[in-house]
C-alpha cells in the first residue's frame, strides 16, 4: 500500500476535535484557511519531539540529546538510534533500488514499523500526510479514525486483508507522526499494540528512547533518511518513498539480547 506520496496542492481535510470517525464513503469539506492554521500548529506543538528543554521524553533530536539519556544503550542505524531492550527483535525492511527504508521492531507480539524523513526546517508535514495516509485507506476501502495520542493525532486503521487459501480479514494498524527539527518520524503499530494501550506500552516506550540523527545534507521533504544496519556503514541513499505493507516479511532479523 503506497501510503506516502509527493507534495500535493490540494485543500486539507477538514477535522474536528476528540475522536473523529471517518470511513471510505464520508464526505471532506474544505475548511477555512485561519481553521487550518490553527489546526496545523496545534498538531505540530502536540506531535513535536522531546527536546531538552521541553517534554521529559523523546523521541529526541541528537542535539537536543538530555544528559541523562546519553548512557542508554541504543541500536546505531544511522537515522535511528533504537533503545536495546531485552528480548526485542529487530528487521530492516530494503528494497534492491533504496537500499533500507524502514525499521520493524517486534517485542510482545507487536510490531511497530519506523521510518524516517526529511522535512522542512519551520514546519511539520504531518498535518499533510495524514491526508495522504487517509486517502490511501479510503481507496483500500478501510475504515479509519483520527484519534488523540501522546505525539498528537493519530490515526487508527481497520484494513481488510487477504489471506493466501482466499479467506479475508481486518487488520488494525494504528499511524503515528512525530515532527522534529529538519525530520519527521512515522511509527505505524501493528498487532495487538494497534488496538490495546496497555499491549501498546513496550512499544511506546521504546518510541519515547529514540534518538534521530538528521544529517547536515540538504534533502526536499518526504525523502527519506539512511539508514544502515548495526554496525555497518551507511546503506545508500533513497529518493522515491515507498508505501508499506503491514504483514510484510523483511530481509533482516536480529534479536537484542
Amino acid at each position: 500500500m503506497g501510503l506516502f506520496s509527493r507534495r500535493r496542492d490540494d485543500t486539507a481535510a477538514s477535522t474536528t476535535s476528540g475522536r473523529r470517525a471517518r470511513t471510505s464513503s464520508a464526505s471532506t469539506p474544505a475548511r477555512s484557511a485561519a481553521a487550518g492554521a490553527e489546526a496545523g500548529a496545534r498538531s505540530r506543538k502536540a506531535g513535536s519531539a522531546g527536546t531538552a528543554g521541553g517534554a521529559a521524553h523523546g523521541p529526541w533530536d541528537q542535539a537536543s540529546l538530555p544528559a541523562s539519556q546519553e548512557s542508554v544503550t541504543r541500536l546505531d542505524l544511522g537515522a535511528l538510534r533504537i533503545p536495546a531492550v531485552d528480548g526485542m527483535q529487530l528487521r530492516l525492511e530494503q528494497s534492491a533500488q533504496d537500499g533500507i527504508t524502514a525499521v520493524v521492531l517486534a517485542l510482545g507480539g507487536s510490531a511497530l514499523e519506523l521510518r524516517a524523513f526529511a522535512a522542512p526546517k519551520t514546519a511539520g508535514i504531518w498535518q499533510e500526510l495524514r491526508e495522504d495516509i487517509a486517502r490511501e485507506l479510503s481507496g483500500a476501502r478501510a475504515r479509519y479514525e483520527e484519534v488523540d495520542g501522546e505525539h498528537g493525532t493519530e490515526i487508527l486503521a481497520h484494513i481488510p486483508m487477504r489471506a493466501p487459501d482466499g479467506t479475508t480479514s481486518t487488520g488494525t494498524v494504528r499511524f503515528i507522526g512525530i515532527d522534529g527539527p529538519r525530520w519527521f518520524l512515522r511509527g505505524v503499530l501493528q498487532g495487538p499494540a494497534a488496538a490495546s494501550e496497555e499491549t501498546s506500552t513496550p512499544l511506546r516506550e521504546v518510541l519515547r528512547g529514540i534518538v534521530v540523527v538528521r544529517d547536515s545534507q540538504a534533502r526536499p521533504p518526504r525523502e527519506i533518511l539512511p539508514l544502515h544496519p548495526p554496525g555497518a556503514a551507511p546503506a545508500p541513499e533513497a529518493e522515491e518513498l515507498p508505501g508499506i505493507d503491514p504483514i510484510g516479511p523483511g530481509p533482516t532479523i536480529a534479536e537484542v539480547r
